[in-house]
């Protein structure tokens, strides 16, 4: 693993800039782009200018999957999917073929098996065991849990299924998550973090301190970047 770490104050410009130019290379390389998007509030203007400055982009020849999800119906505030739809999809007029939902409004161990066996199927389709992203965002929160893997919770040892219902204790409530073997399989994975709010963690993350989550991202045979956004 090749690891990356870009401090800047033009955020969310670098960003969209930074997956507009991987998605030009994956497609020129093997014509389709397989990206993960996280949820949560930074990336959200980071869509949207990718919307903006990514308009040419043949979106019919991308796979646009989700890291997580709130077990929560599409429509809700709160859905990643939702807010991908309101920055990204309908801009840039992404089609419906293009995007694969995780379904929050379904029983949550359901709706993580459906996903998985999308997720496979792809794979198997394209004569891989296991599906290779391109590309996954993450995020950063602050006890340093990303996609959904909470410090403590079942699905961070997970070693064999790639997608999970997790249950959060101190959130009582389910989320659907990638697992560690899929994100640490992709091609590339690039944290997306707002650096004055969570300076110090980032630190202790970046030292490999596995009592945070995220520590534990190391694309196995991929490149791994951090795009820190500073005031």
């Amino acid at each position: 693993m090749s690891r990356e770490i870009l401090r800047t104050k033009t955020f969310v410009a670098d960003a969209a800039n930074f997956i507009v130019d991987l998605a030009r290379k994956a497609l020129a390389e093997r014509n389709e782009f397989r990206i993960a998007l996280s949820g949560g509030n930074t990336p959200r203007p980071v869509y949207t200018e990718l919307a903006r400055i990514g308009r040419d982009l043949p979106w019919e020849k991308t796979l646009i999957t989700f890291g997580d999800e709130r077990c929560v119906p599409p429509d809700d505030e709160q859905s990643n999917y939702h807010m991908a739809c309101q920055a990204l999809f309908m801009p840039a007029n992404v089609p419906e073929k293009s995007v694969m939902q995780m379904r929050g409004e379904i029983d949550p161990q359901i709706a993580a098996q459906e996903y998985q066996d999308g997720v496979d199927l792809l794979a198997t389709q394209r004569g891989e065991q296991i599906y290779r992203h391109d590309l996954i965002l993450l995020g950063l929160g602050d006890d340093g849990h990303t996609a959904s893997l909470f410090p403590g919770t079942a699905a961070l040892e997970e070693i064999i299924r790639r997608v999970v219902a997790n249950f959060v204790p101190k959130l009582n409530t389910w989320r659907l998550t990638f697992t560690l073997p899929l994100i640490n399989h992709a091609r590339h994975v690039c944290f997306l973090v707002n650096a004055a709010k969570h300076a110090d963690l980032i630190e202790r993350v970046l030292k490999g301190d596995l009592k945070y989550p995220a520590s534990r991202v190391n694309p196995d045979l991929g490149k791994l970047t951090w795009i820190l956004g500073e005031n």
